[in-house]
């Protein structure tokens, strides 16, 4: 039962991010050009990870009230990996880097120790052999 339950949250967390990448992707593949015009007057929308209050709202005024729930349920499951990227000159890097190191900790690690805990609790009693 939980699982079932960790498994479930880690794949609607993988989900988050990846349709969160998607849609920064899509943002910036569409509007390229629009977005160097608005860094130039400095009117850009913020493509970042842990966003200013200040950001966040220009963001909110920018996207759609779904877009932006993704965007927000994004900021908070990246938010443990931001840092790894701030210092990038590359809004790419700042999206991608915390995004692929979410991934790894929300799919790859949460699945191993699910598999890990249902393999000890399988076998209770019994001690792991080192062979």
């Amino acid at each position: 039962m939980l699982t079932s339950l960790v498994r479930a949250a880690s794949v609607v967390a993988c989900l988050l991010v990846l349709l969160g990448w998607a849609l920064f992707a899509y943002d910036e593949t569409k509007s390229a050009s629009d977005l160097t015009r608005d860094e130039l007057s400095g009117r850009a929308v913020a493509q970042q990870v842990d966003p200013s209050p200040d950001q966040e709202r220009r963001r909110e005024a920018a996207h759609s009230k779904t877009h932006e729930a993704i965007d927000d349920a994004n900021d908070v499951l990246l938010k443990p990996f931001a840092g790894v990227a701030d210092t990038s000159h590359s809004r790419w890097v700042r999206r991608t880097v915390p995004a692929v190191l979410a991934l790894l900790v929300y799919g790859l690690a949460v699945a191993f120790a699910l598999r890990f805990m249902q393999g000890r609790a399988s076998r209770p009693g019994s001690r792991p052999s080192y062979r």
